[in-house]
């Protein structure tokens, strides 16, 4: 998913995409051992894409506690 895609999408998508995104996460790396380590690194850096619109944007993201803070 490129920026241009992430600029297009409203808060609530982002949101729904960032689950999606962390679910993926956790799938691929346990299959790590099989098939390598790409499609995780792809994830992450997905991931952080969307972290870095939100940090530009305001836009609250929930943290690994669930507590929700501006970045």
């Amino acid at each position: 998913m490129k920026f241009k895609e992430i600029k297009k999408l409203s808060e609530k998508d982002l949101k729904k995409k960032m689950k999606e995104l962390k679910m993926g996460l956790v799938k691929s790396k346990t299959g790590v051992a099989k098939q390598g380590s790409s499609r995780t690194k792809e994830i992450r850096k997905i991931i952080a894409r969307i972290h870095t619109f939100n940090n530009l944007k305001g836009i609250k993201t929930q943290t690994k506690r669930g507590v929700e803070q501006n970045k």
